[in-house]
């Protein structure tokens, strides 16, 4: 699993520590939505069941350099 200095950082904040790798490579491989971004960032969703949330992954230009990751409590399902 590649990914970035920053993300290492932020992995290690207590709210984001509860993330397991595992979800992390689901929500790549199988999203339930997906964004490109001007700056070339792509941001995937996926909803956690064990945690009843939706995980937010945010990839690099590559499409597999982990950025960061964090449950979105704003995404609603359909947006």
């Amino acid at each position: 699993m590649k990914c970035t200095q920053y993300f290492l950082y932020v992995k290690q904040r207590p709210d984001r520590a509860l993330i397991k790798d595992e979800w992390i490579l689901k929500i790549i491989a199988a999203p339930v939505k997906n964004e490109v971004h001007s700056d070339g960032r792509i941001r995937k969703w996926g909803y956690v069941e064990e945690v009843g949330k939706y995980l937010r992954v945010v990839l690099l230009e590559d499409g597999e350099t982990i950025h960061n990751a964090f449950f979105d409590r704003g995404y609603k399902e359909g947006q």
